[in-house]
């Protein structure tokens, strides 16, 4: 079925000086260029289209739309806008924060607030809330021992998040892919500064406790490796030399008168 075009309206699309007074409001005096031309939108409904002056808006032009009332002798302003054309300007697509942020970008003093339903993390065991009918003995008993056993905490790290974890520090800094493991002598696993993580984790990764090591304080996989290993012992140790023997001279008679 064939559409029949919109019949453009003499009054609304005369009435050019309406249209530019609004944009001009809209925008400053300043802001509104010259008419480019106007469009039929609908019955009685037309639209007018300025240049747009505005610094840093290159490409874009005002739009206002004006109506006519049926049987009405004049148009009445419907709205204003501006508006780009293809190859205008625009804002990149907006992007949550949760999205945009980076590894590396919590400041100090930021607050990273933890997503919902994080499949990073589960519940974990707090042994908080005493039961009505709990023998508070026990339950003192009951809060060290999830103490000493590393619990203790709302949530903790789910299956994901640690597999997830262990990707991302292979394949990085704490992995077997730097210049720093490939002419280690040895690996981490076997040095003396190595200390192991507790949990799954500990078959894969520790920390380093060599304060020479580029390493020293951040987790590291049993497969890295740097020049501080602990076995690294130089070819030749140096000879212990016996104290120093001091060859003194006194006078104890008088040589001369």
């Amino acid at each position: 079925m064939k559409v029949a075009a919109v019949k453009l309206d003499s009054i609304a699309a005369a009435a050019v000086d309406m249209a530019r007074a609004a944009a001009i409001d809209s925008g400053g005096e300043g802001a509104v260029g010259t008419h480019l031309g106007v469009s039929a939108e609908a019955q009685r409904v037309v639209t007018h289209s300025f240049a747009c002056l505005l610094t840093g808006y290159p490409d874009w032009y005002w739009a206002v739309t004006l109506v006519r009332a049926s049987r009405a002798r004049v148009a009445t302003v419907n709205e204003v806008v501006l508006l780009p054309r293809t190859d205008a300007l625009l804002a990149p697509a907006w992007v949550p924060w949760e999205q945009r942020i980076q590894p590396g970008d919590i400041s100090p003093g930021m607050l990273m607030p933890t997503p919902d339903n994080d499949p990073r993390l589960e519940p974990g065991f707090a042994a908080t809330d005493l039961p009505a009918d709990a023998d508070p003995a026990e339950w003192t008993q009951l809060r060290s021992t999830v103490a000493e056993l590393g619990l203790g905490r709302e949530r903790v790290l789910s299956a994901a998040g640690r597999d997830a974890a262990a990707e991302r520090w292979l394949s990085g800094a704490p992995g077997n892919g730097d210049d720093s493991s490939r002419h280690a002598p040895a690996t981490c696993g076997s040095c003396g500064y190595f200390v192991p993580l507790r949990g799954s984790l500990g078959t894969l990764f520790g920390a380093c406790a060599n304060e020479y090591s580029p390493s020293d304080a951040c987790v590291v996989s049993l497969e890295h490796g740097c020049g501080g290993h602990s076995d690294v012992v130089a070819a030749e140790r140096a000879r212990e030399l016996p104290a120093p023997v001091f060859d003194t001279i006194g006078i104890d008679e008088q040589l001369f008168d």
